[in-house]
């Protein structure tokens, strides 16, 4: 007889069930070796980004087997909102799906309707040859399916802060997750995520959230950002990423040993 298999829960009930906020880091480097060295940190979540990463659906699935044996909440941010994009992260088994640039709640409806299967959702049935459901190994997969998906949506314009309360109040959007970066270029204010106009308009969308009840999460690499999001009621951040850690922290090397000015520091 084969393994009957459960699934582990989605991240939007990891939030609701926990008594902090949920740390989090981005995975951009494409390597399953580094997404499962992440998710051994000691984060809660990590973030698999195939919108601005070298990932593709084949590097996507190796580090969802990567990262699976840690006790860490993967979430897989898709490059664009389209169903068939959505329907074959699913089907790799992706449970935490993040969609970028959703700027209304008719754009949130069309998604909800793409993580569910019919009639409920337009998503392709294809179950029995995917890893979604472990290859019909778990019990009831069809049925039971939505309640294995979480979907979160990104607020990253000024068109999505000034529809977020509809965005917020979509039946099966599971939470917002803002993206101060392209939100600040939108604004007019580009590189410039602390700007005090992007803060607000960040505040904005986490009261929204707050008063919709659903999670809402921020990318803050700057700590004070992060801290400030967080007392406004921020659920989950995230607050660093695997090649900036990298590139940070190789030039901090190259600073030491060789110098600025290309000096060479240290003596042998």
């Amino acid at each position: 007889m084969p393994v009957r298999l459960t699934l582990p829960p989605t991240f939007a009930a990891r939030i609701d069930e926990s008594d902090r906020p949920q740390v989090g880091m981005w995975v951009c480097s494409g390597s399953p070796l580094v997404a499962e060295i992440a998710a051994g940190s000691g984060l809660d979540w990590v973030l698999i980004d195939g919108e601005h990463s070298p990932n593709g659906l084949e590097s996507i699935l190796a580090q969802l087997q990567a990262v699976a044996a840690y006790p860490v909440a993967p979430v897989v941010r898709v490059p664009i909102g389209d169903t068939v994009v959505i329907k074959q992260v699913l089907d790799l088994g992706v449970q935490n799906l993040l969609v970028p640039m959703v700027d209304s709640a008719a754009q949130a409806a069309e998604l909800v309707r793409a993580v569910r299967y019919p009639t409920a959702g337009v998503r392709g049935v294809g179950s029995s040859l995917a890893r979604a459901s472990r290859w019909n190994r778990v019990d009831d997969y069809l049925a039971t399916a939505s309640s294995t998906v979480s979907l979160f949506v990104q607020i990253e314009s000024a068109a999505a802060v000034d529809a977020v309360d509809g965005i917020a109040a979509t039946a099966g959007v599971d939470g917002l997750f803002v993206g101060p970066a392209d939100l600040a270029a939108s604004m007019g204010h580009l590189g410039q995520q602390s700007h005090p106009e992007v803060v607000g308009a960040v505040l904005t969308a986490i009261r929204a959230g707050l008063a919709a009840g659903i999670p809402v999460g921020v990318n803050a690499f700057v700590p004070t950002d992060a801290e400030r999001y967080l007392e406004a009621g921020a659920s989950f951040v995230a607050v660093g990423a695997d090649v900036a850690l990298l590139a940070r922290a190789s030039e901090a090397l190259a600073d030491r040993f060789i110098g600025p000015s290309g000096t060479e520091r240290a003596s042998y």
